[in-house]
């Protein structure tokens, strides 16, 4: 970020967006700090973070919007556990609630980057999908870039605090995610059981 300066910055946050595991919560307050010692300026930190958001977003987009419906369903199939049903479901529950969660989906650790590929599938209107993307991640970015400005040498601070946070977001997944499982595995069990107790 010294040597690229804005430009490095927006550059990690798009990269953020494909590859999940470079976590924001570090980028961003070190783009502040970086402002703050005179490497960037601060409105220039959270242009730039804003513009990699909506980039790597609308990648991820247009990747959805490439795969389409009806490839996402026949993936579906293939996967263990899952069903075409499930996807459909989770269409239904995107078409109502779509432009919330593209909107609160950036304020979510992991979700934040997933949230694009369905929005894409369902061809959300791109002009819609880029508002609030970029409202949501000008919010999003502000806040850490802020508190990294504001913490000088100690930004590392803010991830620290935000890392429980992810952690409890990552718990409540895995959590959900086994009791997906659990039941799938369960109700596979009793149709076995079923079929081989029909005469």
């Amino acid at each position: 970020m010294e040597k690229l300066g804005g430009p490095g910055a927006g550059l990690a946050i798009a990269l953020e967006n494909l590859f999940p595991p470079l976590p924001s919560e570090v980028i961003l307050p070190l783009a502040g700090f970086t402002a703050s010692q005179g490497g960037m300026s601060l409105f220039s930190a959270v242009v730039w973070t804003t513009a990699g958001s909506v980039i790597g977003a609308l990648a991820l987009y247009l990747l959805g919007s490439l795969l389409g419906r009806d490839r996402l369903i026949a993936v579906a199939a293939r996967l263990p556990l899952v069903k075409a049903a499930d996807v459909e479901r989770t269409e239904a529950w995107f078409l109502r609630h779509g432009t919330k969660a593209v909107f609160f989906g950036r304020f979510v650790p992991i979700f934040r980057s997933l949230i694009s590929i369905p929005a894409g599938v369902e061809r959300m209107r791109l002009p819609v999908f880029l508002a609030l993307t970029a409202t949501g991640s000008l919010i999003w970015n502000s806040a850490f870039i802020a508190g990294g400005y504001a913490l000088g040498a100690r930004w590392h601070e803010v991830t620290d605090l935000v890392s429980l946070y992810s952690k409890a977001i990552l718990v409540v997944v895995g959590v959900v995610g086994l009791a997906f499982v659990g039941i799938r595995l369960s109700r596979s069990g009793r149709r076995r059981q079923q079929e081989q107790g029909a005469p």
